[in-house]
């Protein structure tokens, strides 16, 4: 077996992850469109489209495993911009041997009550949710046919500096300049949050253990909590006392989906937000005896991004 991992993708799973890999001695291969991205003695950066499997094997002939931590550059395009992506990750993984760990979301199981466990149907209701579960489906089926060997790790929404998050640059810098915080939904459901350094974590985890593959697994997460709780909980981090939050107003919210597809395709997910929105990740902590982040560490490291 090759002792060389591919990470594709360099955002915030997947730099942590290459360098947790590299971290643990592995020899790591990190491909983007770039061809920038984390720094370490056994970390090679590559510029290649990931979308072509012949490209993926020329910066990667070979490799133990192939993590998909891609993000597609426009959200409100997922239905053309990740079927091409997709299709490479299975013929580099059918062709290589390679085990394919994919990083994915909950938007697959659409609208749902009580906590969300992996057993669940993947009956997502908007084109997005139905792209991630129309994505493991295929991989499910060619792993159970024994084309390939694949796992899939997901997530809640992420805590982290950067624009991929809710808490990232839509909401430090503002609490820190004393302004108010506008947040898309209910401000007091409770919602599971998960941190990309757990993701990253889970997959290097299930890459190489039997027991995952052909399965998905949801990522430790701590206790759910509100968005209110979120934003008090970073203003206590930066020492300042009642930040001031408050709800983006429907009427506003349904003229942005009028005219910004963007806006449109987010709102689509409001059902995350507006009910108690909680991830049971159990099967991973049992089987893998693995736990999060602490949330004051979560919180501690999000905040000093933007010291």
């Amino acid at each position: 077996m090759s002792d060389t991992h591919v990470v594709v993708g360099a955002g915030g799973v997947g730099s942590i992850l290459a360098q947790q890999l590299a971290e643990s001695g592995k020899k790591v291969i990190v491909i983007t469109r770039s061809g920038r991205g984390p720094k370490h003695a056994l970390i090679t950066n590559v510029a290649a489209d990931a979308s072509s499997v012949s490209a993926l094997l020329a910066a990667a002939p070979e490799s133990a495993a192939i993590y998909n931590c891609v993000n597609p550059p426009h959200y409100d395009k997922w239905a053309v911009e990740w079927p091409p992506l997709a299709s490479a990750f299975l013929a580099y993984a059918e062709k290589t041997g390679a085990v394919l760990v994919t990083c994915s979301n909950l938007y697959g199981y659409g609208p749902t009550s009580g906590p969300l466990t992996e057993d669940l149907p993947l009956n997502g209701t908007w084109i997005n949710s139905r792209v991630r579960a129309d994505m493991w489906r295929e991989a499910k089926r060619l792993h159970d046919e024994g084309v390939i060997r694949a796992t899939e790790v997901r997530g809640s929404d992420y805590v982290s500096p950067g624009t991929q998050s809710r808490f990232g640059d839509r909401v430090v810098p503002v609490v820190k300049a004393g302004k108010q915080v506008q947040l898309l939904g209910e401000l007091g459901q409770p919602h599971t949050w998960t941190a990309p350094a757990d993701v990253a974590a889970l997959m290097r985890i299930v890459a190489l253990d039997e027991r995952a593959w052909g399965k998905a697994w949801h990522v430790p997460s701590n206790a759910p909590k509100t968005q209110c709780e979120v934003v008090m909980d970073i203003a206590a981090a930066l020492g300042i006392s009642n930040p001031r939050v408050s709800s983006v107003p429907k009427p506003v919210v349904g003229l942005l989906r009028l005219f910004n597809p963007l806006i449109r395709e987010l709102t689509n997910g409001n059902y995350m937000f507006d009910a108690p929105f909680i991830m049971d990740d159990s099967a991973a902590r049992k089987t893998f005896k693995v736990a999060p982040t602490p949330w004051d560490v979560v919180i501690r490291d999000l905040v000093a991004a933007y010291k």
